[in-house]
């Protein structure tokens, strides 16, 4: 009896060996990419520093068809043209540059896509996410498992939320503070940047209303020069707050980061694995901004999450803005980082009107996951998307 259980399981394996293998050596070729554009009204006015206002965002979705008949799908929602080098038109322009280089190709081999993708258009990161994501969707699906098993298995079946205050007068931001504490968020990111008193008030008012357990981080989106960074630090040094990105310049961040005891958030001065390696060697900062677009997909992000990991450096997972894809993406990356290295992760969704695509987890108390299902888990709303503005290949 035991000999038989023993062969049977053998007999078990070889099958599920065998059926993977072939699986693998079927041949997938891109045959179609196809890009749409979709406006993105938001709830409400986004306000950062400088005095810049958000209504509305413009978002590009990304399909990448097979001749297998399986589809994989990206998204990329540049914030505005001026918060980085990344321009809503310029996804587009850049994926008709990118995609006819891409028909033919294996989307599961990763390496390949990206190589060929660098070797096409130089620079130019944000171009590139979303056709990485999709490619990514794609492996998962091929494969029947969710896009967190493929970076690396699930590390936490959850993940810690956070939710990001718009400027505003001390007493409206600490009051948003107060709603979102009911709702279980336990981290909330205040953006200042600005004038440099309203700023200090704006801190001091919003930790007046949170728990000590609760984490502040105030986010100068590089709205203040070297001098009143300078000031602001010192003068909330008995506050329990993080400094993100306070000055334009990784230069003028590191020097107030040399002034001050505050843990330090480091966002659109690390744009590239390179960046940050500078950054860890200069001890320049104590947690990372991760964003997916930022540095060009899923494959580069999954580097530099593995690079955070290995020199004890926390992360916040997210992406410069977007609807339900991106989320779906950056969610799967999160879920496949350890808990003590995954600082938080915004739900976008909560601050748009539109939804894109269907099969996002919805958020529970403060804390969301990814989805079990193969790929990214989604499924686009193709009524919302409309027609496609490009389209490449068969």
């Amino acid at each position: 009896m035991l000999e038989r259980k023993i062969s049977s399981g053998k007999q078990t394996l070889i099958r599920t060996l065998s059926f993977s293998i072939d699986n693998y050596r079927i041949a997938m070729k891109i045959t179609q990419i196809l890009a749409w554009q979709v406006d993105l009204p938001l709830i409400e006015r986004y306000t950062l520093s400088n005095d810049r206002h958000i209504d509305v965002l413009d978002v590009t979705v990304v399909e990448i068809k097979t001749d297998s008949g399986i589809s994989g799908f990206g998204e990329c929602c540049p914030l505005g043209s001026a918060y980085l080098p990344s321009y809503a038109a310029g996804v587009r322009a850049g994926i008709a540059e990118i995609a006819p280089h891409l028909i033919g190709k294996d989307p599961r081999n990763l390496n390949d896509i990206n190589r060929t993708m660098n070797r096409t258009l130089l620079g130019h990161p944000y171009v590139k996410s979303p056709l990485d994501v999709a490619c990514w969707d794609l492996l998962g699906k091929a494969n029947d498992s969710p896009v967190y098993e493929m970076l690396g298995g699930s590390m936490q079946e959850s993940y810690a939320l956070y939710r990001s205050i718009s400027k505003g007068s001390p007493d409206e931001m600490a009051s948003g503070i107060k709603i979102y504490l009911k709702e279980g968020y336990r981290q909330i990111q205040l953006k200042v940047g600005e004038n440099v008193n309203e700023d200090i008030e704006r801190i001091r008012a919003a930790r007046s209303v949170m728990n000590p357990a609760d984490i502040l981080v105030a986010d100068g989106n590089r709205g203040w020069t070297q001098h009143e960074a300078a000031r602001v630090v010192d003068a909330i040094a008995d506050i329990d707050v993080y400094i993100e990105q306070p000055c334009s310049t990784y230069k003028e961040c590191l020097s107030i980061r040399n002034r001050t005891g505050k843990p330090f958030i480091l966002d659109e001065s690390v744009q590239s694995i390179e960046d940050l390696l500078q950054g860890i060697s200069d001890d320049a900062l104590d947690v990372l901004v991760l964003k997916i677009s930022k540095v060009g997909g899923l494959s580069v992000a999954r580097v530099i999450r593995d690079i955070c990991i290995s020199s004890g450096i926390p992360m916040r997972i997210e992406d410069t803005w977007g609807s339900d894809i991106i989320t779906a993406a950056y969610s799967h990356l999160a879920r496949s980082t350890p808990e003590e290295f995954c600082f938080a992760v915004p739900d976008l969704n909560t601050y748009n009107t539109v939804s894109i695509a269907s099969g996002v987890v919805e958020r529970s108390n403060g804390r969301n996951t990814a989805s079990d299902c193969p790929g990214l888990g989604i499924e686009p709303i193709f009524e919302t998307l409309g027609s496609p503005v490009l389209e490449i290949g068969l």
